[in-house]
């Protein structure tokens, strides 16, 4: 998927756009950005900034109008059926956090934003922070602080790794 991304903007787009612009999006976000980055030949220090930047982007956005973009597409024939699997994903994640972290729901929000796995990350967090009612000036210093931990995560397995296995 990322390989598809990286091949459809380095057509029209030079490489710090291309991995800002990967950084953005839901599913690939930071992960997405570092491996783009990785395969384009950017420089460590500008991905960093670059995938950070980008996956930090959308979490303000989506913690203030989540929860009346989610309300619109569930009035809308059409859009209903996303509107609840976003909201059913979300609101499952939030019962996982609030269970495993009843006392600091904000440290679990960190932590589920900093493990770089597949559906964690910014977007998610930024969604479960907007469902359980965090207030953003709990939730958006957790979100920006968990992006930063799996920043240093993504940077030692896109360029520490390669470099010392010798594949750079």
């Amino acid at each position: 998927m990322v390989e598809t991304f990286i091949e459809i903007f380095t057509q029209h787009i030079p490489p710090w756009l291309t991995v800002l612009a990967i950084s953005v999006l839901p599913m690939v976000g930071l992960h997405g950005g570092f491996v783009a980055a990785a395969i384009l030949g950017v420089p460590w220090t500008q991905a960093v900034a670059l995938a950070v930047i980008g996956n930090i982007l959308p979490v303000p956005v989506i913690l203030l109008f989540v929860r009346g973009v989610l309300n619109f597409m569930s009035r809308t024939k059409r859009l209903s059926g996303i509107a609840r699997f976003f909201e059913d994903k979300a609101l499952r994640k939030a019962a996982e956090l609030a269970k495993k972290y009843p006392k600091h729901v904000s440290l679990g929000l960190f932590i589920f934003v900093a493990v770089p796995l597949p559906a964690s990350g910014a977007w998610t967090g930024s969604l479960v922070a907007a469902l359980m009612d965090l207030p953003i000036r709990q939730s958006f210093p957790m979100i920006a602080l968990g992006v930063c931990a799996a920043c240093i995560i993504m940077l030692l397995l896109a360029y520490a790794f390669p470099a010392a296995m010798g594949f750079v």
